[in-house]
């Protein structure tokens, strides 16, 4: 039992504070060995892309009742730093019962293509677009996010290298009321974690608002997918290619502190999660190399999270009872950490408000993968995304005409 409580704990921490370690000593040692072959001559892969020679690029944006930002949104697109021969823009409107696809067609022009379609979600919409785009390299991003002049061309110049199958930007929570809010942290954390994973080649996972691919390597996705930005470029990482991650392809979402919706957008991406994982179970293959390593280390073991806490939690009752005193230290820091997330929730103030905000996110983050899970296995989790009505951000230096 004791056994039991260490290896489920231990696990949750090697997830959490470990795998970060091992990544920032892999990509410093890979480094440094890249370092010393350029020194003595080797040849130097830090290449430039010219300015004349950039790939025909699609922008796809899914959109579902998007009347509130679309315009924003397509004058964004067209406003990118990219030759505007070469950059074209596809709205697909799933379902919309507003005028997104009346805005759309006013705001852009002949660049722009907007493709009507019955409610389908947007797994469906991307099939359905991508494979008929023009651009060789499609840019995939959401309608309430809005992209940095440069961010096209940050992306496109990776796929100079023959081996970059996708490039995923960086996209910046943005909150017009509350600019330090409890995911900003945590949301800083998984950014860096997509930095080092980019350096080894393989980001897992990208953000729906900003990333890229080779267009002939998107395959269509199944209409229930329902994170098609974990399921697309793992499947293209998991065919060999890399997946580099570039901090300087930047985007812009506003962010929502309304508990109920933040809590079932994170119970649906529990639900995709593990749907992931029976969609694509090939990145699991130890012959993959570093992808299932990744995989594992900072995907599955953090989905299996909150029953590897919920064990060690009963294992702990249990061995308080006929333990010694560590058994019973362990279990009284465990209900210790629960109190302080419980009272996170209410935000007290002073000292232990951020320390209680933090336990708190955490705590009900794992609550909602637990929720996920269960509308994966029983099937309740719709595909079609139900969108929280805001408007595209507000953010200084952001093109929009």
């Amino acid at each position: 039992m004791e056994l039991l409580v260490l290896a489920c704990l231990g696990l949750v921490a090697y997830s959490y504070l470990g795998y970060p370690l091992v990544l920032v000593v892999w990509t410093g040692l890979r480094e440094a060995v890249s370092g010393a072959r350029f020194l003595a001559g080797g040849p130097d892969r830090r290449s430039r892309r010219r300015d004349d020679r950039w790939p025909s690029m699609t922008v796809v944006v899914a959109a579902h009742d998007e009347e509130t930002c679309i315009r924003q949104k397509v004058e964004n697109c067209l406003a990118l730093d990219y030759p505007p021969e070469l950059l074209d823009v596809v709205v697909g409107c799933d379902g919309c019962s507003d005028r997104t696809a009346e805005l759309a067609r006013a705001a852009g022009g002949a660049r722009v293509t907007v493709v009507e379609a019955p409610r389908a979600g947007k797994a469906a919409v991307l099939s359905r677009l991508v494979p008929r785009a023009r651009g060789d390299v499609v840019l995939l991003t959401d309608a309430n996010t809005l992209l940095e002049r440069g961010a096209a061309k940050a992306l496109a110049r990776h796929f100079q290298d023959r081996s970059v199958g996708a490039v995923v930007g960086r996209l910046r929570l943005y909150n017009r009321v509350k600019r330090d809010y409890q995911e900003s942290l945590y949301w800083k954390y998984e950014t860096v974690l997509k930095y080092h994973e980019g350096k080894l080649g393989c980001v897992l996972g990208a953000n729906g608002g900003l990333y890229a691919v080779r267009r002939l390597l998107f395959r269509p996705l199944r209409e229930t997918t329902i994170i098609d930005d974990f399921v697309v470029p793992i499947r293209i990482a998991a065919r060999g290619w890399r997946i580099p991650y570039d901090p300087e392809a930047v985007a812009y979402e506003e962010t929502t502190e309304e508990v109920a919706a933040d809590f079932a957008r994170r119970a649906r991406i529990g639900a995709g999660d593990w749907q992931a994982l029976a969609l694509v179970p090939e990145a699991l293959d130890p012959r993959l190399g570093f992808l299932p390593f990744a995989f594992v280390s900072h995907k599955l073991l953090r989905w299996l999270a909150p029953f590897l806490l919920a064990a060690a939690l009963a294992g702990s009752l249990a061995l308080a009872v006929t333990g010694g005193l560590a058994a019973r230290a362990l279990l009284l820091a465990q209900l210790a950490f629960y109190g302080l997330a419980l009272a996170g929730r209410r935000r007290p103030s002073g000292p232990w408000r951020r320390p209680a905000a933090l336990a708190w996110y955490f705590v009900s983050m794992n609550a909602a993968l637990a929720v996920g899970l269960w509308r994966f296995v029983s099937g309740t989790q719709r595909a079609a995304w139900s969108r929280t009505r805001r408007a595209a951000p507000d953010v200084p230096g952001v093109p929009t005409a």
